[in-house]
């Protein structure tokens, strides 16, 4: 039985391959499954709703044609439409449609020819080209490993290396501003492009991707929107965030998504949360975000943070001391951009002022970039602020002195930088003359202590609080 529906099937498809353009029938009609034949009626097993109402809209004619040389005028057309694709235990649900245009009358269809044509040769639609707008800055060679981000990584590169194939489709990747995301996804990108020149990769925001969207609503061009996403092989929308609440764009970026994973075609998403923070989204949306991998991009530890500056400067061609290298990568703890963006600002600064950099230029520079981006207070403010409330030096903090009179302010001023500074315990007992982690942890607890004993403790920390508000 199943050996003559796919014979039948089969003379249908010599038919259809006459009519439609070849990319037309790759895209169409090769996913289309054959599932029985009873009588006169053929039924087909097609991956979406959406694939379905492509079909009927589209290409009824060349059907009809197919079905009258193999099974006759009286033949008759029925279509198996998967909506679940279940999981382990249950089965895929799928629902049975007859045609619902009338075969038997219909009339050659009046498509628009571009429509039939490769949608990559149409100029006219914002983004509608092979321009796969990725930045060939990107790449792996270039983008710093840590423990911060060694998943991600990792399962990028697999991801480049066997784009469609592996289990991680589609490949989610989310993380806070400036760590590193669409660094990694347009590396990912930019390997497949340049090591499968047959496959066509296409980098897009979601904000675009709604742009496009909408504007192909307006110009009646929604088919050629969809028709050309339909034959990217590897998609990578970044920001999935920003499709929150937007209910149509959600629909019909689901029907693109099911097409892509079902046709082996390889995703890669990015956000700014994991996808159970995703409020906004459909959950048919978020559960297929889950199918394949979903890695995490973290704040880059001290180590990470070192290598991602001096491979930066060594990309820029620029020599600076270790010790101006670790004073920065101890004093920014949040994230990539903002690194990068302090060592540009450095160089600019050099530059302009024709002075080395040094550690005093640093000092300066990292001032400027704290008080323009609105940031309350560096490790810096601190201990000048302290120095000054209890009469003495920021050398005096600073140093192996262990006098009451200096050990005292150096705890207060420890304690302060915990509390005010986004600064990790090594990175705070760096900037004290290199003490260690252990040693910041004593004086927060010691000033604990004495704030709860001695009222002139606490009275002095709520003063120093206030030069910072």
């Amino acid at each position: 039985m199943q050996r003559e529906v796919t014979m039948v099937w089969n003379r249908c498809l010599q038919v259809i391959r006459e009519i439609v353009p070849e990319q037309s029938f790759n895209t169409w009609f090769e996913p289309i499954i054959p599932l029985r034949l009873q009588g006169n009626v053929l039924t087909i097993q097609v991956p979406s709703q959406f694939f379905y109402e492509w079909l009927e809209e589209n290409f009824v004619h060349a059907l009809r044609r197919a079905l009258d040389a193999s099974i006759g005028r009286d033949g008759q057309l029925e279509y198996s439409i998967i909506v679940d694709q279940g999981n382990e235990r249950n089965r895929p649900l799928a629902v049975q449609m007859p045609t619902t245009k009338s075969p038997q009358n219909a009339k050659p269809d009046n498509v628009n020819p571009d429509i039939l044509r490769s949608p990559f040769q149409l100029k006219n639609l914002d983004s509608m080209d092979l321009d796969s707008y990725l930045n060939p800055t990107y790449a792996f060679d270039n983008y710093v490993e840590g423990d911060c981000n060694r998943l991600a990584r990792s399962a990028g590169f697999a991801v480049a290396q066997r784009p469609g194939v592996t289990a991680f489709n589609p490949l989610m990747i989310y993380g806070g501003v400036g760590l590193g995301k669409t660094h990694l996804v347009q590396a990912i990108g930019n390997y497949i492009k340049n090591n499968y020149g047959d496959k066509f990769v296409l980098y897009v925001t979601s904000e675009k991707f709604t742009n496009q969207f909408l504007n192909a609503i307006k110009t009646d061009t929604l088919r050629d929107f969809t028709q050309f996403y339909m034959q990217v092989d590897v998609l990578v929308i970044d920001d999935v965030q920003f499709l929150q609440k937007k209910e149509k764009t959600q629909e019909i970026f689901f029907h693109i998504f099911n097409h892509l994973h079902q046709s082996g075609k390889q995703i890669i998403l990015t956000s700014d949360r994991a996808p159970r923070n995703l409020d906004g989204l459909e959950d048919r949306l978020l559960s297929r975000f889950k199918w394949g991998l979903t890695a995490d991009l973290q704040t880059p530890d001290l180590e990470t943070r070192i290598a991602i500056m001096q491979k930066k400067l060594q990309a820029e061609g620029v020599y600076i001391d270790d010790n101006v290298i670790e004073y920065l990568a101890h004093s920014i703890n949040t994230n990539v951009r903002e690194l990068e963006g302090v060592i540009v600002s450095l160089m600019a600064q050099a530059s302009l002022t024709r002075r080395e950099i040094d550690l005093d230029l640093a000092k300066q520079t990292l001032r400027n970039i704290v008080v323009d981006s609105d940031k309350e207070v560096t490790i810096d403010t601190v201990q000048e602020m302290v120095a000054e409330f209890f009469n003495v030096t920021v050398a005096d903090l600073k140093a192996k002195s262990r006098k009451r009179e200096l050990v005292y302010p150096r705890q207060v001023a420890m304690y302060i930088a915990k509390e005010k500074t986004d600064l990790s315990l090594k990175s705070i007992g760096y900037h004290f003359g290199g003490r260690d982690h252990s040693t910041v942890i004593h004086a927060i607890q010691t000033i604990n202590d004495l704030m709860t004993e001695k009222p002139e403790t606490r009275d002095a920390v709520t003063k120093l609080r206030s030069y910072f508000k």
